[in-house]
Formats: structure tokens, sequence, C-alpha cells
């Protein structure tokens, strides 16, 4: 009976020993739970952060997808047509950059009409030119819009979550002075809280990084599209002022 009674002494005399071989969930749920009050608003900001990327991921897949597929469909009805009037026959009353770029073409051929008989085409070709960079150009602004996010977590989501790190170790030292222990069992629990906290910046700029540049090529492609869209528009400008002083036989035979 005397070892038993020891034990119950030297237990009421320092309670810690007791709360040191207590179990502690460090499962990740349990891990956020316990940890401290910045911590836990790194993690649910980095948590955010993920869910932004994948949010940004689905909805900027379709739009590049959609888009693509526009883009290629007017391509290929402006390379096909013979005339500016023939293009926007095909493409009639559709959105999108592809219409755009016709409606421009035709818009400035129409100002242009009156200069046409005293001067070459080689300024109605110049303001064409310079009005379907400018489509190209919003168009892609407008498909790039969203990706700027990605990038910013994925390079910042890291060391969100580094600071996360820092000062959940910060506070397990704090904890190791006040408890007057290096017991692992009051160590460990505070250091993995901490870099649960790494693990979600990691999780959540890894994504951020690779879905950015999918992005990045797949816009590149989009306006390459648009690219080949705007170059069948000038030549379309080209043909059309060739045949502007041919007869009009001639001309209906040509489209």
């Amino acid at each position: 009976m005397a070892p038993e009674a020891g034990v119950s002494t030297q237990a009421e005399a320092d309670p810690s020993a007791i709360s040191l071989t207590l179990p502690h969930d460090l499962s990740p749920w349990g891990m956020f739970l316990a940890a401290d009050i910045v911590v836990k608003g790194v993690m649910i900001g980095l948590a955010f952060a993920s869910l932004v990327t994948w949010t940004i991921w689905l909805a900027k897949s379709l739009e590049i997808l959609g888009g693509k597929l526009s883009a290629r469909r007017a391509a290929q009805a402006i390379g096909n047509a013979a005339t500016l009037n023939q293009a926007r026959r095909a493409l009639g009353h559709t959105g999108g950059p592809g219409a755009l770029l016709v409606r421009a073409a035709e818009e400035e051929a129409a100002l242009s009409a009156g200069a046409l008989e005293h001067v070459s085409g080689d300024g109605l070709k110049e303001r064409v030119t310079s009005r379907l960079s400018r489509i190209e150009a919003a168009a892609a602004r407008r498909m790039s819009r969203g990706t700027g996010v990605l990038a910013t977590i994925g390079s910042t989501a890291p060391f969100v979550g580094l600071f996360g790190t820092v000062w959940g170790i910060m506070n397990a030292f704090i904890g190791i002075s006040q408890a007057q222990t290096t017991n692992l069992a009051v160590v460990a629990p505070g250091i993995a809280e901490a870099l649960l906290a790494t693990a979600m910046g990691l999780v959540a700029a890894i994504p951020a990084v690779v879905i950015y540049n999918v992005f990045a090529r797949s816009i590149a492609g989009y306006r390459q599209i648009l690219a080949d869209a705007s170059a069948g528009v000038e030549r379309l400008v080209s043909r059309d002022l060739d045949f502007r002083n041919v007869a009009p036989a001639t001309a209906l035979a040509a489209e």
C-alpha cells in the first residue's frame, strides 16, 4: 500500500503529471479547434482562398471553353467568306469578338466610303487594323479577369501559412516555459497545430499556381484564334478594296 500512497501524494502535489499523460486529439479538426485564435484565423483565411481558387477554376474553365469554341467558329466563317458582306451574313446576329471584328471593319469601311474615290485604301487598312487590335485586346482582358486572384493566392498563401506556423510555435514555446517541462506531450500538440497552418498554405498555393499556368496557356491559345480571325477580316477588307472598281458582274462572281 505504501507505493500507491506515494503515487497519489505525488499526483496531488503535481497536477501537471496527470495532464501530461492524457491523450491529445491530433486529427486536423482537433488541431484546428485547439489552435490559437490567430492560427485559427490564418487557417480559415487559407481555406477560403482554396475555395476561391476552385471556384475560379470551374467558372473560368467554362468561360474559356465557350470563348474558344465561339472564336473558332467565327474564324472558320471568316476564312470561308469571300467578302465582308458574306462574313457578316455567315455570322448573323451572333455575339462574341469574331462578330465584333467583322462589324467593326464594316463600320470603318462605311465611314471611309466617300474618301475611297479620291485616295488609296491604305488609310482604311490602317484604321481597320487599329480597331481590330483594340477588340482583340479587350477580349483578352475580359478572358483574363480573375486569373490575377490565382496569382496572388499562389504567391502569398505559403507566407500566410508560415506566419501562422511561426505564431503557433511561439505560443508552443511560451507554453513550455509556463509548464516548466520539455515533455513531448506538452511540445508536440502546439507544434503540430502550427505546422498545420503551413500545410494549409501549401494546399491553397499549389493548385492556384498550377491552375494559373494552365489558364495562361489557354488564354494565349484563345488570343491566337482571335488573331487568326482578325487576319481573316483584314484579308476581306483588302479584297473588297481591290474589287471596289470592278464591274458588278465580276464582283458578284467573286462573291
